[in-house]
């Protein structure tokens, strides 16, 4: 690719942010990096279309959800298989609110765990989360509000498990 090459400036801007948006999503640093890389590897296959397109960044970010749905669903038999024979990789990130919130955002619904990530950590009005995952605004309206409130029990119940296990008192309660 030379200089000024529309997909060029378009992965210097906006590579790492697809990453941690997908990350968010699906909990897996690697697999975000893949459906992101898969979804330039898409974008070069059709550089003309590409450059005329109005948000480059988010017909990139929709891709991408979209290998990384793809992908999961394909590898939901070979993940349960390696479930069985030792743990998950460890988290690179060791903060504990970090850790908590990835933690809990796993346990929720999948669609719920995409609307949040999107609309929060991606800053994604209403409508444009609606069109990246293919639904309706109140579908995600529904989403982030039963997400919300699914979240918000998860961390205040891992934070009670903590301060049981630490001997503190939690105060905020």
């Amino acid at each position: 690719m030379s200089d000024g090459d529309p997909i060029s400036e378009v992965y210097a801007g906006c590579f790492r942010r697809l990453v941690v948006q997908l990350y968010a999503m699906t909990g897996d640093l690697n697999e975000a990096q893949e459906a992101v890389q898969e979804a330039f590897t898409r974008a070069l296959a059709t550089p003309r279309r590409f450059a005329r397109l109005e948000n480059p960044e988010a017909w990139l970010r929709r891709v991408a959800v979209n290998v990384a749905r793809s992908r999961y669903r394909r590898r939901r038999v070979l993940d349960g298989l390696l479930r069985r024979i030792g743990p998950p990789p460890v988290v690179a990130d060791t903060a504990l609110e970090h850790l908590a919130l990835l933690t809990a955002l796993r346990e929720l619904p999948a669609g719920q765990r995409h609307a949040l990530a999107l609309h929060y950590l991606v800053d994604l009005p209403v409508d444009e989360v609606a069109a990246t995952l293919g639904v309706s605004a109140g579908t995600v309206k529904s989403r982030l509000s039963r997400g919300r409130q699914a979240l918000a029990a998860l961390l205040t119940d891992s934070d009670a498990t903590d301060s049981t296990q630490t001997g503190r008192i939690d105060v905020r309660s």
